[in-house]
C-alpha cells in the first residue's frame, strides 16, 4: 500500500472512530497502564509530575493563519475538539466562549481543533453562529488526533476537551459535551497550580 493510501486509510479510521464517539457519548477509558483517574463527573485527571506532554499541535487555523499550541506555553490551554455537524459541540459552544472570555485575563487560552469538516466555510459559520472568538486549528482529516500517543489522555471522541498545564502537559480530559460549570471545574485545579 502506498504511503498516501496508508495515510488516507489511517485518517479515515480516525474519522470513523471520532464520528461514532460523537453519538455514543465517548466514555471509553485509555486502557492499559495509565496514570490517570476518571472522576464521577467523567473528567479524567493526572496529578502533576505524572503528566504526558501534548504532541505537536500546529497548522493552519480556520482563518488560514499558522498556529502552534506550544506557543502558549506558560498559560493553561483548553483544547476543544469539535465539528460543526456535531450536536453536542453546538450545545457546549456558548459555554466555551463564555468561560474563554472570563478566564483570558487569568492566563487561560482556548484553542479549538475542528475535525472532519470537509469545507472550512461550515466551521467558520459555526464559529460565527456561536460567537466563538478563540482560534481553531483546521484539521479536516483528523491528522492531529493521530499525534497523541496511546495510553495518554488523548481525545477519543467529538467533542473532547483537554486541559494542558502551563508546561504543555495534559492535565485533564473530558470525552463528552461540557456545561459551563463542568468546564470551569475542569480548568480550576490546573489554573490554581503554581
Amino acid at each position: 500500500m502506498s504511503a498516501a493510501r496508508l495515510t488516507t486509510a489511517a485518517g479515515a479510521a480516525v474519522a470513523a472512530l471520532l464520528l461514532s464517539a460523537c453519538t455514543s457519548g465517548g466514555l471509553s477509558g485509555g486502557g492499559g497502564d495509565t496514570n490517570f483517574i476518571m472522576g464521577k463527573d467523567g473528567i479524567s485527571t493526572v496529578e502533576k509530575g505524572k503528566r504526558d506532554p501534548a504532541p505537536d499541535l500546529s497548522g493552519k487555523t480556520l482563518e488560514d493563519k499558522q498556529l502552534a499550541v506550544s506557543s502558549f506555553k506558560g498559560k493553561v490551554v483548553v483544547l476543544n475538539v469539535w465539528g460543526s455537524w456535531c450536536a453536542p459541540c453546538r450545545a457546549e459552544a456558548p459555554n466555551f466562549q463564555k468561560v474563554s472570555t472570563d478566564l483570558a485575563s487569568q492566563g487561560v487560552q482556548f484553542v479549538g481543533i475542528n475535525v472532519a469538516d470537509a469545507q472550512v466555510k461550515s466551521a467558520l459559520a459555526f464559529e460565527k453562529q456561536y460567537g466563538v472568538t478563540y482560534p481553531s486549528l483546521y484539521d479536516p482529516s483528523s491528522k492531529l488526533m493521530l499525534r497523541f500517543e496511546k495510553g495518554t489522555l488523548n481525545p477519543q471522541a467529538i467533542p473532547s476537551t483537554l486541559v494542558l498545564d502551563r508546561d504543555g502537559k495534559i492535565a485533564a480530559r473530558s470525552l463528552a459535551a461540557l456545561s459551563e460549570e463542568k468546564l470551569r471545574s475542569m480548568i480550576a485545579p490546573v489554573l490554581a497550580e503554581k
